[in-house]
């Protein structure tokens, strides 16, 4: 079997019937096809053989079969068959973002969001040293449902031959993406992607907002600090996926729900995108290069709305001669030095008389209180508890981070600072584990350890959570609580909450409860899409 007779209708290795041909790259062929053994669709790379790529695609597939993300198509099988080399991965209905963008771009919720769930799974790539390597509108895919996948993990950078790519690459992609996204227009000097190139003035790319009306100022500036060497107004670089994420989370908030149809406009609520009263275009006029200036030498969108303006209130001059003295004729105030003299000695006179009123009334409450002291014989002064109360206020936090002892000592460590932040809107989420609610069944459990800095009582603990479902544990170090157990066993639970629904769970110690060190520890998460998370926004500690 050759490269040439894989076609439709043929059965590779056994168990692929190939149905149709998507895409060629370089010789290599990209078809649908039908796993007969499991009954569903699949996507079959096709090599020739002898293909100097095989090693490379071998390479790539076992590098993406070992990511977790849900967010990443999972490599289902890598062999060869006659000669033919082969890599199986998953099949994912929905639109690429390149055919969406040939229809206009997207609105600033959509686009952020967008970038944000891809800037998430590169995030957890990332951090196991290896990179995508071809982040592309081609490889990012919206479900029929709204969710995100993310195509060709690793093995389309090998069918390219353009090297496994490094993160920095990737971000630098994911920079482009979000500016493609905002503007309908693709960053580079050439065609892309079915996108005309951004306008470039004095060798710089023009921002978002200059490129089309109605892109939030946020988004902007992150798109900016994304692509611009440097970025404008001395603003750091985003160089890291995990800085991305968080930059855009802090715009578009953490939830993983898409925003409403993602072929509609959407309609931005709480605040959370700037200029979100403008009302944006599905489709962007066509665009000249170069945008109208103001007076002022700034470039102003034609479709931007005009600067707030307000009224300054004046003071009118006073009336003057010319050389800044009064005029002969203009009157002099009234009044004279004599009748400012009484008057500020009938006030202090009904101050004088005011003071003695006060005295002559403070010496009669006096004599009455002496006189009831002296009958009761009772000398004591009122006495004030010094004794704090169980429920005396909500604890200071001084720190926190976050628990994975079972695991590689990590669980979003960079989102621990969301739950005490008293914001609603930002949160940390666990990894995310496939198969079973109880963290697939690989650890005991994971969670957040809060530093109060010193030994405190401590009579609640109110935790809120995102999603139905979540087992949790309120847990203190045994033995001395002034110190953190690096191990599960080191710490003992105190309250327990099963099967909680999304919103706020209080955890109540059985007895009186004294400790430095608090940990927050979840056994059982929430379903989220087709594996389990769980996600806390804010935690309250209570003295």
């Amino acid at each position: 079997m050759s490269n040439q007779t894989v076609s439709p209708g043929a059965l590779l290795a056994g168990r692929y019937r190939i149905a149709e041909l998507l895409a060629e790259i370089d010789g290599a062929r990209v078809w649908r096809a039908v796993d007969e053994v499991l009954s569903r669709a699949v996507v079959v790379d096709v090599l020739p053989v002898g293909d100097p790529r095989t090693n490379l695609l071998f390479d790539a597939a076992r590098r993406a079969a070992a990511a977790a993300d849900p967010r990443f198509l999972r490599v289902l099988d890598c062999d060869m068959h006659d000669g033919v080399t082969y890599c199986v991965r998953e099949w994912a209905g929905g639109r690429p973002l390149e055919r969406m963008l040939s229809s206009g771009p997207l609105t600033g919720q959509q686009a952020g969001w967008l970038a944000r769930e891809v800037s998430e799974a590169l995030e957890h790539l990332h951090r196991t040293g290896h990179a995508h390597g071809s982040i592309s509108p081609a490889t990012v895919v919206v479900t029929d449902a709204g969710a995100i996948k993310v195509v060709g993990l690793a093995t389309e950078a090998a069918l390219r031959s353009t090297g496994p790519g490094s993160p920095e690459q990737d971000v630098r992609a994911l920079g482009e993406l979000l500016y493609a996204s905002l503007t309908g227009r693709w960053p580079g000097p050439a065609p892309a992607w079915g996108l005309q190139p951004a306008p470039v003035e004095h060798g710089r790319l023009l921002s978002p907002r200059q490129v089309r009306a109605g892109v939030p100022r946020s988004l902007d500036d992150i798109s900016d600090r994304l692509l611009s060497d440097p970025p404008r107004h001395h603003a750091p670089p985003i160089t890291s996926a995990a800085g991305l994420s968080a930059a855009l989370s802090g715009v578009v908030g953490s939830s993983h729900e898409p925003p409403s149809q993602m072929d509609e406009t959407v309609a931005i609520a709480h605040g959370s995108i700037d200029d979100a009263t403008q009302v944006v275009p599905p489709t962007p006029p066509a665009l000249d290069p170069t945008p109208p200036y103001q007076s002022n030498g700034q470039q102003q969108s034609a479709y931007s709305t005009p600067a707030e303006t307000r009224p300054i209130r004046r003071q009118p001059p006073p009336p003057s001669n010319g050389n800044g003295r009064r005029r002969v004729d203009e009157p002099k105030p009234k009044g004279s030095w004599g009748g400012r003299i009484l008057i500020l000695l009938a006030v202090l006179a009904l101050l004088s008389v005011i003071a003695m009123a006060q005295f002559l009334l403070k010496g009669g409450l006096n004599s009455d209180s002496g006189t009831d002291d002296a009958g009761s014989g009772d000398k004591t002064a009122p006495q004030t508890s010094t004794t704090p109360s169980a429920t005396g206020g909500p604890a200071k936090i001084v720190s926190a981070q976050d628990f994975d002892p079972d695991g590689d000592g990590k669980e979003r460590p960079d989102k621990v600072g969301n739950t005490y932040d008293d914001k609603a809107s930002t949160t940390w989420t666990t990894m995310t584990y496939r198969n079973k609610p109880n963290l697939g069944g690989l650890k005991e459990g994971v969670g957040i350890i809060y530093n109060l800095g010193a030994p405190t009582n401590v009579s609640k603990v109110s935790v809120a959570l995102r999603g139905d479902g979540t087992d949790l544990q309120l847990m203190v170090p045994k033995g001395d609580t002034t110190k953190s157990p690096s191990t599960a066993s080191g710490w003992v639970a105190v309250a327990t909450q099963e099967d909680q629904p999304e919103g706020t769970t209080v955890l109540t110690p059985s007895k009186p409860t004294q400790t430095q060190y608090v940990l927050v520890w979840l056994t059982k998460l929430p379903k989220e899409g087709s594996g389990y998370r769980g996600e806390i926004s804010e935690v309250t500690i209570q003295k």
